[in-house]
């Protein structure tokens, strides 16, 4: 990661959680009220090949402590109905500014990886690493919707897995890449204005143009 990406991180970062205080602390509330504890959920995801770190969110699935792998349709009966709400404005990734700050994460890059698969495909994900792990990205823009549909369709932990491992993993490695050949500042700024664009009025919403959507 380059001085410039870092700083624009940090400075950026401080600035949301400010800004984004009173949503905080709402949002805080009404899982408690809600849902109850715990608050939060943490998951082991990959810095590097090798460098583990906890991504923190919001919780919005009933505990497991069996569960494993990616989220897919055999899964979406422990998703709360505000944890779904969460999910569907990315309201649940609000923690991972904690991680921004921390370092473990920037706010573009290629999604963090569960060891799992990293050891699955470790000359693929040597490669995608090379960047550092993102909130978003271009793979997260372009590809989650439809492996969200696809995923949504599986109904057993098996059948995820496979349509993961054999569709979504390399679809989205291909998106990680291009973005690491291409990446610059402005690139990172209209990733980052596209991801927040739902959270406005279709009306002024920041239209998706250029080479890469």
């Amino acid at each position: 990661m380059t001085f410039g990406k870092r700083l624009f991180d940090v400075l950026f970062s401080l600035y949301l959680m400010a800004f984004l205080a009173p949503v905080i602390v709402v949002v805080t509330v009404q899982c408690l009220r809600k849902q109850g504890r715990p608050l939060f959920y943490g998951s082991e995801r990959m810095k590097t090949p090798t460098e583990p770190f906890t991504l923190w969110k919001f919780r919005t699935m009933e505990p497991d402590p069996d569960d494993i792998g990616v989220t897919g349709g055999d899964k979406s009966l422990r998703i709360t109905p505000y944890g779904a709400w969460l999910r569907r404005r990315r309201l649940d990734e609000l923690p991972q500014l904690w991680n921004i700050l921390r370092g473990d994460v920037s706010f573009v890059g290629p999604r963090p990886p569960l060891r799992r698969y990293v050891e699955m495909y470790p000359h693929l994900y040597a490669e995608v690493l090379r960047s550092r792990p993102g909130v978003t990205g271009l793979a997260s823009l372009i590809y989650a919707p439809h492996e969200e549909r696809v995923l949504a369709e599986c109904d057993t932990a098996a059948e995820t897995e496979e349509v993961y491992t054999r569709i979504c993993i390399p679809r989205k490695a291909e998106l990680d890449l291009l973005y690491q050949r291409h990446r610059t500042f402005w690139m990172d700024v209209k990733l980052i204005s596209w991801t927040t664009a739902k959270f406005f009025p279709r009306r002024i919403r920041p239209v998706r143009k250029g080479k890469f959507v």
